[in-house]
């Protein structure tokens, strides 16, 4: 029996994690697609022609994630209605249809999907609004100021509009009950300063990649990402798109660490500035970490109580663990845990909780 070549058994592996992955964040049919492209995989078929010499790192790169989004394109661009059928929600009894149906769908679309997995994933889960507003609720509150919001890895911008949305936190609800976009998540703990006068007064969004969500492949690229399984996420992100486009919500193309530089170079008397983040820090480079967080020390040395400056960021402590809700105010520099969340934003415990 011929060995499995190296470069093979890395892609496998990172199969492996990610089907870990999707089977813990809720998405049986996922998991289950990706199961059977890995086999496909081990045995050399089609799935081995497209993977099989992938000059990066499968892990680092989401291969996996990249190859079930190219084919969650093809469903919902209608150009592979044969896959269509054996997709939620016209089929929920898993993916097992799927695995005659592979082979000719990797043969003859495998130009676009080549051409797919060329660019790097591009998600911008809606649900981590319903973590990052308690932390906007607590700054709001601590400084009595009108928030200049800045985001940094905005994808296509759509949690720059959180204060468009609808909440239901616990037994308590926040925002706008016309909004399209309704985010639940489960509730444990006490509840965000939900009272607070909260007012937002400008918002800027850079990304490396930004999507333009008047470009309908850009917009579909971004719908392909969210697991074909999981129709609440994805009505809440076509929810999310629409608002975000009536208002008009652009994306700067720019490198993180020059642009944070120069949007903290000049900051307004009596608002505060929050820079934030979502599920993004983990993918730049150290340099850039180190360089953001130094510029955001130096700036927070001359922030005043006219002037604040907060830092509020979701993000994991470790890649493999449950990420929390950090905030960082100055003047003073004192950092808060407010809450640990499911990293799309399902489930959030809490921590803060004094309102």
């Amino acid at each position: 029996m011929p060995e499995t070549p190296p470069e093979r058994d890395r892609i496998l592996a990172s199969f492996a994690k990610q089907i870990g992955w999707c089977d813990s964040l809720g998405s049986p049919f996922t998991a289950g697609l990706l199961r059977l492209l890995a086999a496909d995989l081990a045995a050399g078929g089609r799935t081995a022609a497209l993977l099989g010499h992938w000059p990066g790192d499968p892990v680092a790169d989401a291969l996996p994630l990249r190859l079930a989004g190219a084919l969650h394109a093809l469903v919902l661009g209608g150009a592979a209605p044969e896959l269509a059928a054996a997709y939620p929600p016209r089929a929920e009894a898993g993916p097992e249809r799927l695995a005659p149906l592979l082979p000719s769908v990797l043969t003859t679309h495998h130009a676009f999907i080549e051409g797919f997995l060329a660019s790097a994933p591009q998600t911008n889960e809606v649900g981590r609004s319903g973590v990052l507003l308690g932390g906007f609720l607590r700054i709001a509150r601590d400084t009595g100021l009108p928030l200049d919001l800045l985001e940094i890895g905005a994808s296509a911008g759509l949690n720059t509009v959180w204060d468009r949305f609808h909440y239901r936190l616990g037994g308590a609800s926040w925002g706008d009950p016309a909004s399209p976009v309704h985010l639940a998540p489960a509730w444990e703990g006490g509840l965000p300063p939900l009272d607070a006068p909260l007012r937002v007064a400008s918002r800027r969004a850079c990304d490396l990649s930004p999507i333009d969500l008047e470009d309908l492949a850009q917009r579909l690229r971004l719908r392909a990402y969210v697991w074909a399984d999981q129709r609440e996420r994805l009505a809440r992100l076509d929810g999310a798109i629409a608002v975000a486009r009536a208002a008009g919500q652009r994306v700067e193309r720019a490198d993180a660490a020059p642009w944070v530089r120069e949007r903290l170079a000049g900051t307004a008397a009596g608002r505060a500035t929050v820079l934030y983040h979502s599920i993004m820090w983990q993918y730049m480079p150290g340099e850039t970490r180190e360089d953001i967080a130094g510029t955001l020390r130096e700036r927070g040395a001359r922030a005043s109580p006219q002037a604040p400056l907060a830092w509020l960021r979701f993000e994991p402590p470790t890649p493999e663990a449950r990420p929390e809700l950090r905030l960082t105010l100055w003047p003073g520099g004192m950092e808060r845990r407010l809450a640990t969340a499911q990293a799309h934003g399902s489930q959030v415990a809490w921590l803060d909780g004094t309102a």
